[in-house]
């Protein structure tokens, strides 16, 4: 015997009747109208072959098959609520989660002021945070890993959404030992391309921005590749070679002198700080983490 899958609806007015002593009483608890709630009891007895309810002048009773069926209806009904109560946590916690990725110089500089914001607005806000250059961060959220990212290379897939947060400016800085740090004139582009220079590795959005810059001009091979910041300015305050890296990231090694900023010409040493998406962005997060971001740089 085929068995057709029990209509829930139609079970919980069952229920009802026994809870209430009518289908009509029943069909009120339930916001049912009564011709309604008449024609889904005919249906469920139709399904089932058998009566389920005794009609009288004083209300509704149940035949024994009813019985029988509110007895394992109620548990059913109970399974079900409890379904729903465990997909709306898994759900609340999918829309509460974020899977951000940062290139490392928005990652150290700007990501932090920016989830201190984003836990003020949003206190149940589940953010995890992947670091990584510009290029392997335009690939997670290419491959659907990571729901945004944020990056500063000038080499955006067509196929993603982006959106401009801010402008940063690469900067040459040296050691004040350096003899660039006494030169009255400014470097040229053509010199800066002669010299051997501390950049960052490929695939960074910092290094996208050197090697656009000096195309044309046959720059010689970098002194070091250096995979962070950090690396590449502790090796320019040693007084071996100039860095160009984020004027982010050098700030507080001007401040305190252990590094000296270069003037430059012919050059343009200035890149775009963007928000990258792939199809539609329907996390409540991260739009406001793109609120965010914009507020913080108006």
């Amino acid at each position: 015997m085929t068995h057709v899958w029990p209509d829930l609806a139609a079970l919980a007015l069952l229920v009802g009747v026994d809870d209430h002593g009518s289908l009509s009483a029943a069909a009120r608890a339930a916001g049912v109208a009564q011709p309604n709630a008449s024609r889904t009891i005919a249906a469920l007895e139709r399904d089932l072959g058998v009566p389920v309810l005794l009609r009288h002048a004083r209300g509704s009773s149940l035949t024994a098959a009813g019985r029988n069926v509110v007895d394992s209806a109620r548990e059913l009904l109970q399974a079900v609520r409890t379904h729903e109560r465990r997909i709306d946590v898994v759900v609340g916690a999918q829309h509460r989660r974020l899977d951000l990725a940062a290139s490392l110089t928005v990652a150290e500089q700007l990501v932090p002021r920016w989830l201190g914001r984003l836990r003020e607005a949003m206190t149940d806000a589940d953010v995890h945070l992947q670091v990584h250059n510009s290029t392997e961060v335009v690939d997670l959220v290419r491959e659907g890993e990571c729901t945004i990212g944020f990056v500063e290379t000038p080499q955006l897939p067509a196929e993603l959404h982006t959106h401009l947060i801010t402008t940063d400016e690469l900067v040459v800085v040296v050691a004040p030992t350096h003899p660039w740090a006494r030169q009255s004139e400014p470097v040229s582009a053509d010199e800066l391309a002669r010299t051997p220079l501390i950049l960052r590795e490929p695939g960074s959005g910092t290094r996208a921005t050197v090697d656009r810059a000096l195309a044309g001009r046959s720059p010689v091979a970098p002194a070091l590749e250096a995979g962070s910041n950090a690396a590449g300015l502790a090796t320019a305050a040693s007084g071996a070679d100039p860095a160009v890296l984020s004027r982010l990231a050098v700030a507080r090694w001007l401040e305190r002198g252990e590094l000296v900023a270069v003037r430059v010409a012919g050059v343009d040493l200035h890149r775009e700080i963007r928000a990258v998406w792939r199809d539609d962005l329907d996390s409540r997060v991260a739009r406001r983490l793109v609120a965010i971001a914009c507020d913080d740089h108006r």
